[in-house]
């Protein structure tokens, strides 16, 4: 797996893959992804991801993505290195330096396709000890997990229903909305914060009118905007009510009886108690 800055993210997966019984690998040596200076070195962000990859290869084991960015990263670097020999070539020539080599063999999975796909909404429910029947949630999948869509993504870039498919394994009642697919404006925020506001801003005025108990995330970034920075964004836009964000993994952990601090609750700085009060 590898791993998030995001504590709470971080915790709540653990806590609801001890629960399904799946053992998770720190991916030793680790190092960023390389999504960051992808614009301006594409060689360098290449040799980063390739060299996670490597890494992940040596242990016989796939990768595991908490991070929507990450996973953009090692499956957009895993298409360049797997359609152009040159490059991978120049990569594994660098990575020999620390004895390392790329070849392509492992995968790169997002935490929605383990959940979904290998592991199967059904496992899911039959671990579900309270369900979280009455709650009515707004997902948010983002949109490194679905575009850009040449290379396989995780889900449907036009009607992704994994996230919503899974939000209901925890009885809780997905609801669709036409600002879904719309961005959130992570990639603004240092340069264009007020292009943040807008996309972010757009998206929590629709949640807001529709009386939603919460937007679910799957990417941090995403949820640092809506959840850290909600109160700023609905000041700008004129939203007065506060939405509870949450991490899909905390709202599972929550429907599989795991205490609320052990999934991080009380790191969210949106009003998440507003949806343990309703369960």
């Amino acid at each position: 797996m590898i791993a998030n800055e995001e504590y709470a993210y971080e915790m709540s997966t653990r806590e609801i893959m001890r629960e399904l019984g799946v053992e998770l690998v720190d991916l030793e040596g680790e190092s960023c992804c390389g999504s960051p200076i992808r614009s301006l070195n594409t060689r360098l962000w290449l040799y980063l991801a390739a060299r996670n990859l490597s890494l992940a290869e040596r242990t016989g084991l796939d990768v595991l993505c908490l991070c929507s960015g990450c996973f953009e990263s090692l499956l957009e670097a895993k298409h360049f290195l797997e359609n152009n020999e040159a490059l991978k070539k120049w990569v594994n020539e660098a990575l020999s330096l620390e004895g390392l080599e790329y070849t392509g063999r492992c995968e790169v999975k997002h935490l929605v396709q383990v959940l979904h796909d290998d592991l199967g909404v059904g496992r899911l429910r039959e671990h579900v000890k309270k369900e979280l029947k009455g709650l009515k949630l707004a997902s948010h999948p983002g949109c490194h997990l679905l575009r850009p869509s040449k290379v396989l993504r995780a889900d449907d870039p036009e009607d992704p229903r994994k996230l919503d498919e899974l939000i209901e394994a925890s009885g809780a009642e997905a609801i669709d909305y036409p600002e879904k697919l719309d961005c959130c404006g992570a990639g603004l925020l240092l340069m264009k914060p007020e292009g943040t506001m807008s996309f972010a801003g757009t998206k929590l005025k629709t949640l807001a009118a529709r009386e939603v108990d919460g937007l679910v995330t799957v990417c941090p970034a995403c949820h640092v905007v809506f959840d850290k920075r909600q109160g700023a964004i609905s000041r700008q836009v004129g939203v007065d009510k506060r939405i509870p964000i949450i991490y899909y993994p905390q709202l599972l952990g929550l429907a599989f009886g795991i205490e609320p601090e052990r999934l991080g609750i009380h790191l969210n700085s949106s009003p998440v108690e507003q949806i343990l009060s309703k369960i």
